[in-house]
């Protein structure tokens, strides 16, 4: 179950919040696009590929190379693309490659003729396949974007303070101290994967925000990625938001990339294609964090539906994917999801992949949220892995309004900026190393648990903490 918008904290916790995507709930209607399907494929080998590991330049950035290179990382085979041989192949089938995924060896092939199946899955380069994805019966009109305001309510102006509504869930994570060393984010760059970013090319408070690029990855979108949804703006804001006064975000000046990989249309298995599709694309062009607010349990055709057994970091596509980043040299930030008070209660997939942070959200009482999904794995490692406000969050809505919105898809980021801000200060840490002072920076660290993790990080302490070690390190004779 989709945990993208907060409609569903809306309906669990009875809140008046503001739907993040407004639109969903208008009626639908007939799809009048030709009835289609996506199959996955997953082949057996890369075997002419015309990329060779010693020429890795030839696939990745020169950030992505120099990323591995400080981390003492190697380049292997799944960083190599898809075999073009390969797709050749599937091309000769007259069907349409809507993508591929380098780290899992898959590719998605469209076709409206599911005869053509028999003979792409008796190809001799194929392991096996799926049906992922078939065109929904009916689907909501994109909606136009809504007006925005160009100036903050004058009750939103805190003068006292220059984080303004941000104040209380920065200093909850110990960012202020950070940000006063001059640590805010510069020169780290941060993908967020999301399902859309509604006017976040318009908002006055992102004005000054550096966007390195955007992506979409939905095949058949209609390629307004500023159009839709705002929840990837809200994530956007927790952390790149500069209104004095109003808000400010955790990373206000890191560098960022906006990818959407998330279909409101429908969910659907491929949904997990586009995030393993969009993490390796942020990879290639060197982000050293990402954020995810997405995650999946429940799918429209329910045999697709993941289980707990499944819950191991590895069994799924996405979640197999996920706990691959850190060993490219990323760190992922992942919210835990808002299943704490439905029948799932648990985590969802890729909150239970290996080495990435899990975050779960709290209260400003800094207990935690009810809805805030718990653990453990199954195979019995901690979630989640560390807490942040959530309930409620500060943020910026694609109006330009300020509001409070509840989920663990707004705690993360806020980890995600803080995170950002202590690798500049901490240049030499591996993505690994990162995350784990991050965890032992925790108000629970000595007796971390399946609802609260290592509680609540505090970034001044982690960053306070290392640098002694390391001072302590380097005077030792």
């Amino acid at each position: 179950m989709k945990r993208l918008t907060s409609l569903l904290l809306t309906l669990i916790v009875c809140t008046t919040m503001v739907h993040a995507a407004w639109w969903e709930g208008s009626p639908k209607v007939r799809n009048k696009a030709e009835r289609g399907y996506i199959f996955r494929f997953w082949l057996k080998d890369k075997q002419g590929s015309p990329y060779t590991l010693d020429r890795p330049q030839d696939f990745l950035s020169a950030k992505a190379v120099e990323r591995r290179q400080q981390q003492h990382l190697a380049i292997d085979s799944t960083d190599l693309p898809v075999s073009t041989v390969y797709l050749h192949l599937f091309r000769r089938k007259g069907t349409r490659i809507v993508g591929t995924s380098r780290w899992n060896n898959t590719l998605l092939i469209y076709t409206p003729d599911t005869t053509r199946l028999e003979e792409m899955k008796h190809l001799a380069c194929v392991v096996r396949w799926a049906k992922v994805w078939q065109s929904p019966d009916s689907v909501s009109p994109l909606p136009d974007r809504p007006r925005i305001h160009d100036d903050f309510n004058r009750w939103d102006s805190v003068p006292d303070s220059r984080y303004g509504a941000a104040e209380a869930q920065i200093a909850a994570v110990g960012g202020q101290r950070l940000h006063q060393q001059g640590f805010c984010g510069r020169g780290m760059t941060i993908a967020i994967l999301d399902g859309g970013f509604e006017n976040a090319d318009r908002l006055p408070a992102l004005a000054h925000a550096q966007v390195a690029g955007t992506k979409d990855f939905l095949p058949f979108s209609s390629h307004r990625l500023f159009q839709g949804t705002d929840h990837g703006t809200r994530v956007f804001t927790a952390m790149a938001a500069m209104a004095p006064h109003v808000m400010i975000g955790t990373a206000p000046e890191a560098t960022y990339w906006l990818l959407r990989c998330e279909d409101r249309q429908s969910e659907q298995p491929v949904e997990e294609d586009y995030w393993a599709m969009a993490a390796e694309f942020a990879d290639s062009v060197g982000a050293d964090l990402v954020n995810s607010s997405l995650g999946y349990t429940r799918f429209d055709n329910h045999q697709d539906d993941h289980c707990y057994a499944e819950m191991d970091g590895h069994t799924t596509l996405i979640s197999h994917t996920a706990s691959m980043l850190a060993g490219k040299g990323i760190v992922l930030v992942c919210s835990a999801g808002n299943n704490g008070m439905g029948p799932w209660k648990k985590i969802d997939f890729p909150a239970d992949a290996d080495d990435i942070l899990t975050v779960g959200a709290v209260t400003p009482q800094l207990t935690n949220a009810p809805f805030s999904s718990v653990g453990p794995t199954q195979d019995g490692r901690v979630k989640p892995d560390i807490m942040a406000p959530g309930s409620p969050a500060s943020l910026i809505s694609g109006r330009g309004t300020l509001v409070q919105d509840m989920g663990t898809s707004f705690a993360a980021p806020i980890v995600c900026g803080m995170a950002a801000c202590l690798w500049q200060a901490l240049p030499g840490l591996s993505a690994r190393s990162l995350m784990e002072i991050i965890r032992q920076s925790g108000n629970n660290q000595s007796h971390p648990d399946n609802i609260y993790g290592y509680g609540v990080p505090d970034f001044y302490k982690a960053y306070s903490t290392e640098k002694e070690r390391q001072q302590t390190h380097k005077t030792l004779p």
